[in-house]
Protein backbone atom coordinates (compact mmCIF):
# COMPACT_ATOMS: atom_id res chain seq x y z
CA UNK A 1 0.00 0.00 0.00
CA UNK A 2 1.43 3.61 -0.91
CA UNK A 3 1.95 6.08 2.24
CA UNK A 4 -1.41 7.57 2.93
CA UNK A 5 -1.76 11.48 1.01
CA UNK A 6 -2.17 12.84 4.36
CA UNK A 7 0.97 11.41 5.85
CA UNK A 8 3.05 11.98 2.28
CA UNK A 9 1.73 16.00 2.62
CA UNK A 10 2.95 16.40 6.02
CA UNK A 11 6.31 14.44 5.49
CA UNK A 12 6.99 16.99 2.25
CA UNK A 13 6.22 19.67 4.58
CA UNK A 14 8.54 18.51 7.58
CA UNK A 15 11.29 17.83 4.67
CA UNK A 16 10.84 21.77 3.17
CA UNK A 17 12.22 22.98 6.73
CA UNK A 18 15.51 20.87 5.95
CA UNK A 19 15.94 20.84 10.12
CA UNK A 20 18.69 19.30 11.19
CA UNK A 21 18.76 15.51 11.63
CA UNK A 22 17.92 14.42 14.93
CA UNK A 23 21.44 12.17 15.33
CA UNK A 24 23.19 15.43 14.49
CA UNK A 25 22.32 16.91 17.72
CA UNK A 26 22.75 17.03 21.40
CA UNK A 27 19.63 15.48 23.59
CA UNK A 28 18.98 19.62 25.30
CA UNK A 29 18.60 20.44 21.92
CA UNK A 30 16.35 17.76 20.50
CA UNK A 31 14.29 17.97 23.33
CA UNK A 32 14.19 21.76 23.34
CA UNK A 33 13.18 21.19 18.98
CA UNK A 34 10.70 18.87 20.12
CA UNK A 35 9.11 21.20 23.31
CA UNK A 36 8.40 23.58 20.22
CA UNK A 37 6.60 21.41 18.09
CA UNK A 38 4.22 20.13 20.74
CA UNK A 39 1.01 20.91 19.41
CA UNK A 40 -1.79 22.41 21.66
CA UNK A 41 -4.86 20.52 23.09
CA UNK A 42 -7.63 20.02 20.37
CA UNK A 43 -10.05 19.05 23.43
CA UNK A 44 -11.16 19.51 26.54
CA UNK A 45 -10.43 16.53 29.76
CA UNK A 46 -12.76 16.52 33.06
CA UNK A 47 -9.91 17.14 35.10
CA UNK A 48 -5.84 17.25 34.87
CA UNK A 49 -3.51 17.20 37.97
CA UNK A 50 -0.02 16.69 38.77
CA UNK A 51 1.14 14.82 40.70
CA UNK A 52 4.32 12.96 42.83
CA UNK A 53 3.54 9.08 42.39
CA UNK A 54 6.31 7.77 44.86
CA UNK A 55 9.43 10.48 43.48
CA UNK A 56 8.38 10.66 39.99
CA UNK A 57 6.08 13.35 38.59
CA UNK A 58 3.11 12.40 36.65
CA UNK A 59 0.21 13.58 35.39
CA UNK A 60 -3.27 12.14 36.00
CA UNK A 61 -5.94 12.84 33.61
CA UNK A 62 -9.80 11.98 34.53
CA UNK A 63 -12.86 12.00 32.08
CA UNK A 64 -16.24 13.11 33.28
CA UNK A 65 -17.18 11.79 36.12
CA UNK A 66 -18.78 7.82 35.65
CA UNK A 67 -22.23 7.19 37.37
CA UNK A 68 -22.56 6.94 41.35
CA UNK A 69 -20.93 3.59 42.45
CA UNK A 70 -18.74 3.02 39.20
CA UNK A 71 -14.99 3.35 40.06
CA UNK A 72 -12.93 3.98 37.16
CA UNK A 73 -10.07 1.57 35.36
CA UNK A 74 -6.39 3.50 35.03
CA UNK A 75 -4.41 3.12 32.36
CA UNK A 76 -0.28 3.90 33.30
CA UNK A 77 1.01 5.63 30.44
CA UNK A 78 4.97 5.96 29.68
CA UNK A 79 5.58 8.11 26.62
CA UNK A 80 8.11 8.04 23.56
CA UNK A 81 10.63 9.90 22.49
CA UNK A 82 13.26 7.44 22.35
CA UNK A 83 14.35 7.39 26.28
CA UNK A 84 16.09 10.91 25.10
CA UNK A 85 12.88 13.39 24.27
CA UNK A 86 9.15 13.83 25.19
CA UNK A 87 7.43 14.76 28.04
CA UNK A 88 4.22 15.35 29.43
CA UNK A 89 3.06 18.10 27.37
CA UNK A 90 4.81 16.16 24.03
CA UNK A 91 1.67 13.46 24.65
CA UNK A 92 -0.71 15.83 26.64
CA UNK A 93 -2.96 15.32 23.34
CA UNK A 94 -2.89 11.24 23.32
CA UNK A 95 -3.86 11.52 26.98
CA UNK A 96 -6.73 13.76 26.76
CA UNK A 97 -7.74 11.32 23.99
CA UNK A 98 -7.39 8.00 25.73
CA UNK A 99 -9.05 9.45 29.26
CA UNK A 100 -11.92 10.48 27.36
CA UNK A 101 -12.74 8.23 24.49
CA UNK A 102 -12.27 5.31 27.43
CA UNK A 103 -13.84 6.67 30.36
CA UNK A 104 -11.25 5.51 32.52
CA UNK A 105 -8.40 7.66 33.95
CA UNK A 106 -4.77 7.70 32.14
CA UNK A 107 -1.36 8.50 34.45
CA UNK A 108 0.97 9.85 32.47
CA UNK A 109 4.93 9.33 34.06
CA UNK A 110 7.68 11.64 33.40
CA UNK A 111 10.55 9.24 33.67
CA UNK A 112 14.07 10.33 33.59
CA UNK A 113 15.67 10.43 30.46
CA UNK A 114 18.63 9.66 28.95
CA UNK A 115 21.45 10.14 28.66
CA UNK A 116 21.43 11.61 32.07
CA UNK A 117 19.69 8.85 33.88
CA UNK A 118 20.58 5.61 30.97
CA UNK A 119 19.24 2.77 31.06
CA UNK A 120 17.78 1.64 33.73
CA UNK A 121 16.88 4.51 35.37
CA UNK A 122 13.78 5.22 32.70
CA UNK A 123 12.36 1.80 33.53
CA UNK A 124 13.04 2.20 37.52
CA UNK A 125 10.50 4.90 37.17
CA UNK A 126 8.19 3.36 35.23
CA UNK A 127 8.16 0.08 37.09
CA UNK A 128 8.06 2.77 40.65
CA UNK A 129 5.19 4.46 39.36
CA UNK A 130 2.91 1.43 38.27
CA UNK A 131 3.50 -0.14 42.04
CA UNK A 132 2.61 3.43 43.58
CA UNK A 133 -0.58 3.39 41.12
CA UNK A 134 -1.81 -0.29 42.52
CA UNK A 135 -0.91 0.56 45.61
CA UNK A 136 -2.65 4.28 45.75
CA UNK A 137 -5.75 3.15 44.16
CA UNK A 138 -7.62 5.11 46.38
CA UNK A 139 -6.01 8.07 46.02
CA UNK A 140 -6.22 7.96 42.26
CA UNK A 141 -9.71 7.00 42.65
CA UNK A 142 -9.42 3.98 40.26
CA UNK A 143 -9.89 0.19 41.02
CA UNK A 144 -6.74 -1.38 41.47
CA UNK A 145 -7.87 -3.97 39.68
CA UNK A 146 -8.48 -2.90 36.66
CA UNK A 147 -4.88 -1.02 35.72
CA UNK A 148 -3.65 -1.26 32.70
CA UNK A 149 0.02 0.02 31.29
CA UNK A 150 0.84 1.59 27.70
CA UNK A 151 2.69 3.76 25.79
CA UNK A 152 4.17 4.40 22.37
CA UNK A 153 7.73 3.56 20.58
CA UNK A 154 10.25 3.94 23.58
CA UNK A 155 7.32 4.31 26.07
CA UNK A 156 5.65 1.00 24.63
CA UNK A 157 8.87 -0.67 25.22
CA UNK A 158 9.11 0.25 28.80
CA UNK A 159 5.17 -1.06 28.97
CA UNK A 160 5.84 -4.25 27.50
CA UNK A 161 8.98 -4.54 30.11
CA UNK A 162 6.62 -3.45 32.75
CA UNK A 163 4.27 -6.43 31.87
CA UNK A 164 7.28 -8.47 32.00
CA UNK A 165 8.24 -7.29 35.57
CA UNK A 166 4.74 -7.32 36.65
CA UNK A 167 5.30 -4.91 39.58
CA UNK A 168 1.23 -5.01 40.23
CA UNK A 169 -1.72 -6.92 38.86
CA UNK A 170 -2.07 -5.61 34.81
CA UNK A 171 -4.95 -6.20 33.21
CA UNK A 172 -3.76 -5.23 29.76
CA UNK A 173 -1.12 -3.38 27.81
CA UNK A 174 -1.13 -0.81 24.95
CA UNK A 175 1.84 -1.15 22.87
CA UNK A 176 1.42 1.97 19.94
CA UNK A 177 4.39 1.16 17.56
CA UNK A 178 6.90 -0.42 20.37
CA UNK A 179 10.46 -0.83 20.32
CA UNK A 180 11.15 -4.14 21.03
CA UNK A 181 14.12 -5.38 19.39
CA UNK A 182 17.07 -2.65 20.10
CA UNK A 183 19.72 -4.68 17.72
CA UNK A 184 17.85 -3.08 14.62
CA UNK A 185 17.94 -5.68 12.13
CA UNK A 186 14.90 -6.32 10.78
CA UNK A 187 13.75 -5.61 7.12
CA UNK A 188 12.34 -2.30 7.91
CA UNK A 189 14.63 -0.75 9.06
CA UNK A 190 16.43 -1.07 5.54
CA UNK A 191 12.70 -0.71 3.76
CA UNK A 192 12.08 2.64 6.05
CA UNK A 193 15.51 3.86 7.28
CA UNK A 194 15.02 7.00 5.44
CA UNK A 195 12.86 9.45 4.25
CA UNK A 196 9.34 8.39 6.76
CA UNK A 197 10.33 10.70 9.83
CA UNK A 198 11.73 8.42 12.30
CA UNK A 199 15.48 7.09 10.29
CA UNK A 200 17.44 4.09 11.21
CA UNK A 201 20.25 6.77 12.59
CA UNK A 202 18.04 8.23 14.72
CA UNK A 203 16.82 5.06 16.36
CA UNK A 204 20.92 3.97 16.64
CA UNK A 205 20.94 7.80 18.31
CA UNK A 206 18.46 6.97 20.66
CA UNK A 207 19.85 3.01 21.37
CA UNK A 208 23.16 4.80 21.78
CA UNK A 209 22.05 7.30 24.62
CA UNK A 210 19.96 4.89 26.31
CA UNK A 211 22.88 2.03 27.01
CA UNK A 212 25.11 4.83 27.56
CA UNK A 213 25.50 3.26 31.10
CA UNK A 214 27.52 0.45 32.60
CA UNK A 215 24.17 -1.69 32.24
CA UNK A 216 22.40 -3.58 29.96
CA UNK A 217 22.38 -4.58 26.45
CA UNK A 218 20.52 -4.69 22.81
CA UNK A 219 20.52 -8.73 24.04
CA UNK A 220 19.23 -7.94 27.56
CA UNK A 221 15.20 -8.49 27.13
CA UNK A 222 14.57 -5.57 29.60
CA UNK A 223 15.93 -3.56 26.59
CA UNK A 224 14.62 -6.19 23.94
CA UNK A 225 11.38 -7.34 25.29
CA UNK A 226 10.90 -9.71 22.25
CA UNK A 227 13.90 -11.46 23.59
CA UNK A 228 12.28 -12.88 26.33
CA UNK A 229 11.61 -16.51 27.15
CA UNK A 230 8.62 -18.11 26.27
CA UNK A 231 7.54 -18.41 30.43
CA UNK A 232 7.75 -14.78 30.62
CA UNK A 233 5.50 -13.62 27.41
CA UNK A 234 2.97 -16.02 28.06
CA UNK A 235 2.39 -14.52 31.33
CA UNK A 236 1.89 -11.23 29.55
CA UNK A 237 -1.35 -9.77 30.22
CA UNK A 238 -3.78 -9.43 26.65
CA UNK A 239 -2.57 -6.70 24.30
CA UNK A 240 -3.27 -4.45 21.84
CA UNK A 241 -0.15 -3.79 19.63
CA UNK A 242 -0.57 -0.82 16.50
CA UNK A 243 2.19 -1.19 13.67
CA UNK A 244 2.94 1.55 10.61
CA UNK A 245 3.47 0.29 7.44
CA UNK A 246 6.60 3.03 6.82
CA UNK A 247 8.17 2.51 10.47
CA UNK A 248 11.55 1.23 10.99
CA UNK A 249 9.98 -0.73 13.78
CA UNK A 250 7.12 -2.21 12.09
CA UNK A 251 8.65 -6.02 11.85
CA UNK A 252 9.58 -5.97 15.30
CA UNK A 253 6.27 -4.82 16.24
CA UNK A 254 4.56 -7.56 14.01
CA UNK A 255 7.25 -9.95 15.75
CA UNK A 256 5.75 -9.31 18.69
CA UNK A 257 2.45 -9.68 18.52
CA UNK A 258 2.70 -12.49 16.44
CA UNK A 259 4.96 -13.98 19.21
CA UNK A 260 2.50 -13.24 22.09
CA UNK A 261 -0.86 -14.57 19.98
CA UNK A 262 1.76 -17.60 19.23
CA UNK A 263 2.08 -17.77 23.25
CA UNK A 264 -1.58 -18.08 23.60
CA UNK A 265 -1.83 -14.55 25.11
CA UNK A 266 -4.98 -12.66 23.94
CA UNK A 267 -3.57 -10.23 20.95
CA UNK A 268 -5.36 -7.54 19.16
CA UNK A 269 -2.82 -6.01 16.18
CA UNK A 270 -3.98 -3.33 14.14
CA UNK A 271 -1.83 -2.53 11.23
CA UNK A 272 -2.28 1.10 9.36
CA UNK A 273 0.00 0.07 6.27
CA UNK A 274 -0.39 3.63 5.30
CA UNK A 275 1.11 5.47 7.87
CA UNK A 276 4.88 6.87 9.84
CA UNK A 277 6.16 6.43 12.53
CA UNK A 278 4.97 8.77 15.28
CA UNK A 279 1.39 9.44 13.54
CA UNK A 280 -0.70 8.51 16.75
CA UNK A 281 0.48 11.33 18.59
CA UNK A 282 -1.28 13.84 15.39
CA UNK A 283 -4.18 13.53 15.34
CA UNK A 284 -4.84 17.41 14.52
CA UNK A 285 -3.37 16.70 10.89
CA UNK A 286 -3.99 13.24 10.09
CA UNK A 287 -7.65 11.04 10.11
CA UNK A 288 -5.92 7.80 10.76
CA UNK A 289 -4.56 8.94 13.96
CA UNK A 290 -7.88 9.87 15.45
CA UNK A 291 -8.55 6.53 14.50
CA UNK A 292 -6.29 4.77 16.24
CA UNK A 293 -7.12 7.26 19.15
CA UNK A 294 -11.22 5.49 18.93
CA UNK A 295 -9.56 2.22 18.09
CA UNK A 296 -6.98 1.88 21.15
CA UNK A 297 -9.44 3.76 23.30
CA UNK A 298 -12.18 1.36 23.02
CA UNK A 299 -9.94 -1.72 24.30
CA UNK A 300 -8.70 0.03 26.60
CA UNK A 301 -12.56 0.41 27.71
CA UNK A 302 -13.67 -3.16 27.04
CA UNK A 303 -10.24 -4.31 29.12
CA UNK A 304 -11.05 -2.13 31.80
CA UNK A 305 -14.81 -2.60 31.78
CA UNK A 306 -16.08 -3.84 35.58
Amino acid sequence: MPLNAEARTLLEYMASIDAPPLDSQDPVTARAERAALAPDPVEDCHEIRDLDVGGVVARLYSPSPPPDGVTPGLLVFFHGGGWVIGDLDSHDNVCRALTNRSGHKVLSVDYRLAPEAPFPAALDDCVAATRWAHGHSDELGVDPNRIAVGGDSAGANLAAVVCHIAPAPIVFQLLVYPVVDARMTSSSYIENGEGYFLTARSMAWFVDHYLSGDEGSADDPRVSPLLASDAVLAASPPAMVVTAGFDPLRDEGVAYADRLAELGVKVSHVHFPGQFHAFFSLPHVLGDAKTAHALTAEALAQALAG
